[in-house]
């Protein structure tokens, strides 16, 4: 029972009046439909409505409410929080006020990088237990659609949180974290390491203690920073049972290898066959845009790692290859230090095509380093210019390391949309294809 004291009970009883929701995206609209589920009124507010009424929330519509759920791109010094403040409103994450209504057990997912595979390995590793699981936070449903449907307290929510989600944690409480690895990323938002570094140790904080686990590089950067970390968490070693099993599976190397260590530790821990986690490793597909071959054309291999949005990412994927590959990368900075990327991106790649919102300056950056360079202006003229350089058994790869977001809707549009180039125009005869440059 939940204590009226309590700020959960505080929250559910500022329900009798409509609730404010922030943002019309996959997380506003299942924190709408979780409130009617549970016959409570949602004004949803999004400043990219055309409504009048909608798109803006300032003393006036924060007067109409109690309570408001936001979405995560809603950043901490978003205005519209001033307005709710000011008129005594409690203010409350999408996957914090889903939190209040989950009956299952919940194993939390974060890092810079791998969440989204480590989440869907264990989802269908526990199903393959006879343990029923989704997946949800920020990958496929968002915490709410999924708590507005699902009231079972034996189903596990295997819960992807962004830092975004993490940084003003109230209430959600899981029983587990797992935490990949941290490296540079989403500075635009968070406007340092620490304060990055801090937003994903709130999921440790609200964690049982002992019920946390993690990367080496999340215990090492740490260490260096005065961030204290139980070192009990620590999971870097993969048990000997399971190096011939990971044979041909993607969590051969790294880094889903990582990925496979936290999920072997979380496992034992909570006291599971292996069987059901190997026989899933067996069966598992990492997920589109993730460091993928998707044609060979001339001798020449073309890669798909669009979901590479920061610099770990995409220098993870280019350290799987034995020499240097034709690079097309940029887009939307997310802050973080490019003269430093270039330096370690540099001896990885032969020749770079850019664009996007930090082409320029990539190309400035990695022409000072010896890096032959060419900006376009889409990936159209992207693949063609990388097909022009690329000679027999070169990799073209598209392992963006910066946002798609100042030209696409998302990685995934911007992944299709590089397969679509490739696809059309491999499909010309080699030697009708003009090169844009002369080497």
């Amino acid at each position: 029972m939940i204590a009226p004291n309590s700020l959960s009970g505080k929250i559910l009883s500022h329900l009798d009046r409509p609730v404010a929701v922030w943002g019309f995206g996959c997380s506003g609209i299942g924190a709408a439909g979780l409130l009617a589920a549970r016959g409570v009124e949602a004004v949803v507010y999004d400043a990219e409505v055309p409504d009048a009424d909608r798109n803006r929330f300032g003393p006036t519509e924060a007067g109409e409410h109690d309570l408001v759920v936001y979405s995560p791109g809603f950043a901490p010094n978003h205005p519209w929080f001033a307005a709710a403040s000011a008129a005594g409103c409690e203010c409350l994450g999408e996957i914090d006020f889903a939190s209040l209504f989950w009956e299952g057990p919940i194993i939390a997912v974060t890092g810079t990088n791998g969440k989204t595979t480590l989440t869907e390995l264990l989802t269908c590793a526990l199903g393959s237990a006879g343990i029923p699981a989704v997946a949800t936070g920020n990958i496929g449903a968002c915490f709410s659609r999924m708590a507005s449907c699902i009231r079972n307290i034996d189903t596990y929510a295997v819960c992807e949180v962004s830092s975004f989600q993490a940084e003003s944690l109230r209430l959600l409480s899981p029983n587990w974290t797992l935490w990949t690895n941290f490296a540079e990323d989403h500075l635009e938002r968070h406007g340092s390491m620490r304060a990055y570094f801090e937003a994903k140790r709130m999921l440790v904080s609200r964690t049982p203690s002992g019920h946390s686990l993690y990367g080496p590089g999340v215990l090492a950067y740490g260490d260096a920073h005065g961030h204290v970390l139980d070192p009990a968490g620590l999971a870097d070693l993969l048990p000997e049972s399971y190096h011939t099993g990971v044979e041909g599976t993607p969590f051969a190397t790294d880094p889903q290898r990582e990925n496979l260590v936290l999920a072997v530790a979380l496992w034992r821990r909570l006291g599971l066959d292996d069987t059901a986690l190997q026989e899933s490793l067996q069966s598992f597909r990492i997920g589109d845009h993730r460091l993928r071959k998707i044609a060979t054309v001339a001798g020449v291999e073309y890669w798909n790692d669009s979901k590479a949005t920061n610099f770990h990412a995409c220098e993870s994927a280019l350290a799987r290859f034995e020499r240097p590959v034709v690079w097309i990368g940029g887009g939307k900075s997310k802050g973080g230090d490019l003269e430093r990327f270039a330096d370690r991106l540099s001896p990885r790649v032969r020749q770079a095509v850019l664009l996007g919102e930090t082409g320029p300056t990539m190309s400035r950056l990695l022409t000072e380093r010896g890096i032959s360079t060419r900006i376009v202006a889409n990936l159209d003229d992207a693949v063609r210019t990388a097909m022009a350089m690329a000679m027999p058994g070169d990799r073209v790869v598209l392992s963006p390391a910066f946002s798609s977001l100042d030209m696409y809707g998302g990685y995934d549009d911007r992944g299709q949309a590089f397969a679509e180039a490739v696809r059309v125009l491999s499909a010309k005869p080699i030697s009708t294809r003009t090169p844009l440059w002369a080497p």
